[in-house]
């Protein structure tokens, strides 16, 4: 008899495979159609990566992934467990030693952590964040697929993006999946842009500030990254009416308690700016202080909380000791089946992934095929090293060299099994074949629903930075009841 967990799986795979065969039986030259459509909506709805000051299309693939509403609402469950248990990180870290080693940030940046941590922050804590995991939907073994590799707490990439390139793909793809498959149903997952503007609506109520005008902040004039903020302000303009700007923090000015910009009151400010990017701007001359009195006076989102995003907060969450002082036997289960074992590296003893006591170097070295070393602040796959791709010597070398690293603190972590899904592609040839790609998702959860970005890159280092591809996921329901072997 099947499992309930199972029976999902395996409608999972049912409906993925209704949706592929519907795809792959269009003909080959509709499907070269499609795919120039996607790219050419893909520019026109401006789905763009600056690349040194050089605009670059995201790759969108025209083939959607599918999920049944029972996994989402696990998935929804368990990503909004760990962000919540996120958010108590910072409370924590003045209260527990061994977390606050765990997340050391540097001194300046600890300084504003503790002048910036107040009562209104513990009232009312606002995360934005997005959770990158791996998960296999079409597996019986589902939900032990799930694995979360690591946070993003604050200025998540995707929130013009990700909604955008999902109505790309409904628009120019569903219509013709319809065609070959009449009872194919599928819907759009919740929208990162209205997960947020509730965030934003609700945190304003909280701290007793109306809702008039919002600025998002970031690098403004910065040659690179995901370029979408100014069509992210244009839209919540349009679709509620506010004030929305779009600033970088040395345009900011201070008049008594309140931030300007452009003569107007910034009510809250959505922040894609850390610490320690603020403090880079002070070194060069830059009045930074509207940015700090906006995180004092609890008017950003995300907080101040935020500054304690790294991949060692894995470490908090996997280590039975800590976990069992601060978080719920329940938090505990999501903690284990879910969160990839991490640690800081260092020459000390600590418990391995079989609950064993022992050296981490020596774990370290030995288990090198089962393990990935990565730099703990950094992002975008950046100085990702991945152990079963390396020899036992640039393996060796790269825990030397990250043990020697004064100024960056690297972590070890287990490897996760990352999905591969086969996609359509164009080739040389102007032939359209099959190809397989790692697939890596990321959540971004809310109480009122959970938004998925997925990205998918022949490499293992799965990042759109690394000039890695989206792809969307839809969900939808299966066909039949599956029964067990007796039929019962």
């Amino acid at each position: 008899m099947l499992t309930l967990a199972e029976e999902i799986g395996l409608h999972g795979y049912q409906l993925s495979s209704r949706v592929r065969k519907a795809f792959l039986s269009l003909p080959e030259p509709a499907v070269v159609d499609l795919m120039r459509q996607v790219r050419e909506e893909s520019a026109r709805r401006h789905l763009i990566y600056l690349r040194d000051g050089q605009e670059e299309v995201v790759g969108l693939f025209p083939l959607p992934l599918t999920a049944l509403p029972d996994q989402l609402t696990y998935l929804h469950f368990v990503s909004l467990t760990i962000q919540n248990a996120l958010k108590r990180l910072a409370e924590l870290y003045f209260q527990d030693f061994a977390i606050r080693e765990i997340l050391r940030i540097p001194p300046e940046e600890e300084a504003w952590l503790l002048d910036c941590w107040g009562p209104s922050q513990r009232e009312n804590n606002p995360i934005f964040g997005r959770l990158d995991a791996v998960i296999d939907f079409t597996s019986p073994m589902w939900k032990n697929s799930l694995r979360f590799m690591e946070p993003n707490m604050s200025g998540i990439g995707g929130l013009y993006l990700v909604p955008t390139a999902e109505r790309v793909i409904a628009d120019v793809i569903l219509p013709q999946l319809k065609r070959q498959d009449d009872d194919l149903e599928l819907s759009l997952p919740s929208d990162i842009r209205e997960l947020l503007m509730q965030a934003i609506r609700e945190h304003l109520e909280a701290i007793g500030r109306p809702a008039r005008n919002i600025c998002f902040v970031e690098a403004k004039y910065a040659g690179s990254g995901i370029d979408e903020q100014e069509d992210l302000a244009r839209y919540f303009h349009d679709q509620y009416g506010l004030k929305v700007m779009h600033a970088d923090p040395s345009e900011l000015s201070l008049s008594g308690d309140e931030v300007i910009y452009g003569g107007d009151v910034v009510d809250l400010a959505y922040r894609d700016y850390t610490v320690a990017d603020l403090l880079v701007l002070a070194a060069q001359g830059k009045d930074v202080s509207p940015m700090r009195a906006l995180l004092k006076q609890n008017r950003v989102i995300s907080s101040i909380a935020a500054e304690l995003d790294q991949k060692s907060c894995w470490e908090v969450l996997t280590d039975a000791k800590i976990t069992e002082r601060h978080f719920s036997a329940d938090e505990r289960q999501i903690f284990r089946r879910h969160i990839l074992w991490t640690r800081i590296i260092s020459d000390r003893k600590t418990t391995t992934p079989d609950g064993r006591e022992r050296s981490l170097l020596d774990f370290a070295r030995q288990e090198r095929e089962t393990l990935v070393l990565k730099p703990n602040r950094a992002y975008g796959g950046e100085g990702v090293l991945i152990g079963s791709a390396a020899t036992q010597d640039q393996w060796d070398a790269a825990i030397e060299l990250a043990l020697a690293d004064s100024t960056n603190r690297w972590v070890i972590q287990q490897l996760a099994t990352i999905p591969v899904n086969e996609f359509p592609v164009l080739g040389p040839d102007g032939r359209v074949h099959t190809e397989p790609f790692h697939v890596v998702m990321g959540f971004a959860p809310t109480q009122y629903g959970v938004a998925i970005l997925g990205r998918a890159s022949q490499k293992q280092v799965v990042n759109v930075a690394q000039r890695g591809g989206m792809c969307v996921l839809f969900t939808g329901r299966h066909a039949a009841r599956l029964h067990g072997p007796a039929g019962k």
